[in-house]
């Protein structure tokens, strides 16, 4: 019998980008104004137009911070934020000392918040940084310190560098920097329990999205698959449960997973879903985390097409069957059984969570070429295969 130990599988060399100091779990909000006053006594808070306000969270908030001794002045974003609003916002306020910025609320709240914290020292047009628009200087800082805090949990924005803005009609585009990152993401499952079935649907399939792309991702590392894995899991045992009622169990799971899916996408990149949801957002005004649940079965049913046709012995596709093995329960799950297992899955999430066809936003198939044109930016870069545009097209037309 040989002594000799079996030989150990090579792990490729991978980088892990900056990441935010987390605070997670239930009443972890009460921490921001002890995490807050590390930083100084003068705050801007970032928030949505009335969630914040209008819920018990917010009161407690206000009050803990005016105990603490912080001064604090409040900045609302209604929807996706615009570079002109950026820039107007930076203008009325660059002048103030503040120590440190705030961002509560969604993904949008969130995203306004970076680009802020980004720009109140130097004072300059975000148009100039902004990737794909305009002259694409590098950024030069310095950013405030950001403490970021998601209300909802689909975008992870509170993991990544990218402040995602947009100009209904002509672009949605990405500031992006290391220094955009948040110094602190304070994850409270509790802030989750105003959110309505039809936005825990679509944020929720944001979330797992960006997992399922990450985890197939070109530049996927094992660092990045343990936590994608992980993530997956939760918004599997979660995302319906917590659409059918609200539960603190299923919304701890939900805030995991989409915490996850920040930190993930923030190292890997994403894929065709993402690819095609910048040009729909851009030029219709469809919820990104719409786009994401009512393209995702059939995009990862294109991505495996594409594979099983035209690279068979791509790794991507034994990790679509990991997933597809995972949510069957059935470990000896053979790999084309399990692939289908997998988009069954998302197809029947797509009509337990109500998500609506992209022609209730007025998409119909004579746009599909100018969304196919544009949507060949960064996340379209790392799919695990290139997708041609018949493909692509093939995709949207499913889900008109």
């Amino acid at each position: 019998m040989s002594d000799a130990f079996p030989a150990l599988p090579a792990i490729p060399g991978f980088a892990i980008a900056r990441l935010p100091r987390i605070e997670f779990g239930s009443g972890a909000l009460a921490r921001l104004p002890d995490i807050a006053a590390g930083y100084g006594h003068n705050l801007l808070l970032v928030t949505g137009l009335r969630s914040l306000d209008e819920s018990g969270a917010g009161e407690r908030l206000f009050a803990q911070l005016a105990q603490r001794g912080l001064s604090c002045e409040q900045v609302r974003v209604s929807g996706e934020p615009s570079p002109e609003w950026i820039d107007a916002t930076v203008a009325a306020w660059r002048k103030r000392p503040f120590d440190c910025v705030v961002g509560i609320g969604g993904g949008s709240a969130l995203d306004a918040a970076k680009a802020i914290a980004g720009l109140l020292l130097p004072g300059n047009s975000v148009m100039e940084h902004l990737e794909g628009v305009g002259p694409e200087r590098p950024y030069r800082g310095p950013a405030i310190p950001l403490i970021a805090v998601p209300s909802t949990a689909g975008t992870g924005s509170e993991a990544t560098k990218n402040a995602v803005l947009s100009v209904p009609g002509s672009f949605k585009k990405s500031f992006r920097d290391d220094r955009l990152v948040a110094e602190w993401a304070i994850v409270d499952p509790d802030l989750l329990a105003t959110c309505p079935p039809e936005l825990i649907a679509a944020d929720g399939l944001d979330a797992f999205t960006q997992l399922l792309e990450s985890f197939v991702s070109t530049r996927a590392n094992p660092l990045t698959d343990a936590l994608a894995r992980s993530g997956i899991m939760a918004a599997r045992a979660a995302l319906p449960a917590l659409h059918r009622q609200q539960s603190a169990a299923a919304r701890a799971q939900m805030a995991y997973a989409s915490l996850l899916s920040g930190i993930c996408l923030a190292q890997t990149g994403l894929g065709s879903v993402h690819g095609l949801a910048s040009p729909l957002g851009a030029f219709f005004p469809i919820p990104h985390g719409v786009v994401c649940g009512t393209l995702v079965a059939s995009a990862t049913a294109g991505n495996i097409a594409a594979l099983e046709a035209r690279a068979p012995d791509h790794p991507a596709l034994p990790k679509y069957a990991e997933v597809g093995r995972r949510f069957a329960m059935q470990k000896g799950l053979n790999g084309p059984d399990a692939r289908r297992f997998l988009v069954d899955t998302l197809r029947r999430w797509e009509q337990e969570l109500a998500l609506p066809r992209l022609s209730a936003y007025g998409i119909g198939q004579a746009d599909l070429p100018r969304i196919v044109a544009a949507s060949r930016g960064s996340s379209m870069k790392t799919n695990p295969i290139e997708l041609s545009d018949a493909e692509l097209t093939g995709i949207l037309a499913t889900r008109l």
